[in-house]
């Protein structure tokens, strides 16, 4: 088997943050990066990042493949500017009031949306050896900006960061995940098999008849986080 080419990994920063070479000959360049990744997300709005293609988005500009290679060198550099092209309104969090906590919720909050709006973040934000750019990176600067106060060291406050995104991703992957009529039946068919088999599962029987999976207006991701951050001001107080 042939080994896979190493990417160039300073050709795909030069690509994000826009610091590419020029080329001083030839025709102008008639697209951009930009362009590119936004026909890109479109794709991927309405179907799924696996239907992204190098062809398919270079058929949004009537163009062969190998002519957008002109521009972005493959689909991983690719995805990397769709990612880039979705950050863009990096979390502003003064609004959210003073102190750590308020300001990480609303940066969660604000998370939560834009993975909420395009799906495909999930999957793209999880890829091997991704480079980030600007955007991204303004991301993990407001949230780190919001933990400074709290007196956690900076490798803490990081791995904070890590937490409340990993809560954030699974929250988000339950919510896409769910489908309605397939819960319904799930409660059914689960409530029957208890029916007959309750003295099996007595914990899961009591937690059912008391409710336990009723439906519940309560905002799961405020709830699950709440209790994330309690945590997290335990560590603060140690300190």
């Amino acid at each position: 088997m042939a080994k896979e080419k190493a990417r160039d990994l300073r050709a795909g920063i030069a690509l994000l943050w826009g610091e590419q070479d020029q080329p001083t000959r030839g025709p102008k360049p008639s697209l951009t990066p930009g362009r590119i990744a936004e026909a890109a997300v479109a794709i991927a709005d309405t179907q799924d990042l696996a239907a992204v293609s190098m062809s398919k988005v270079a058929a949004e500009f009537g163009m062969s493949a190998m002519a957008l290679y002109r521009y972005v060198p493959g689909k991983t550099e690719l995805v990397e500017l769709m990612v880039e092209s979705v950050l863009t309104q990096v979390p502003d969090l003064s609004a959210a009031g003073s102190g750590w906590r308020p300001q990480i919720i609303e940066w969660a909050r604000q998370s939560e949306r834009i993975h909420r709006a395009h799906p495909w973040l999930l999957a793209a934000t999880a890829m091997r050896r991704q480079l980030m750019g600007p955007h991204q990176l303004g991301w993990l600067d407001a949230a780190l900006a919001a933990l400074e106060p709290t007196g956690l060291t900076a490798a803490e406050q990081h791995r904070v960061f890590i937490l409340v995104t990993g809560f954030v991703r699974t929250h988000v992957q339950q919510l896409l995940d769910f489908d309605e009529e397939h819960s319904r039946e799930w409660n059914r068919l689960t409530g029957e098999l208890l029916d007959r088999h309750a003295d099996r599962f007595p914990a899961l029987t009591r937690a059912i008849a008391a409710g336990a999976f009723a439906p519940d207006a309560t905002d799961t991701l405020e709830f699950g986080l709440d209790r994330v951050l309690d945590g997290v001001q335990t560590l603060i107080d140690r300190r």
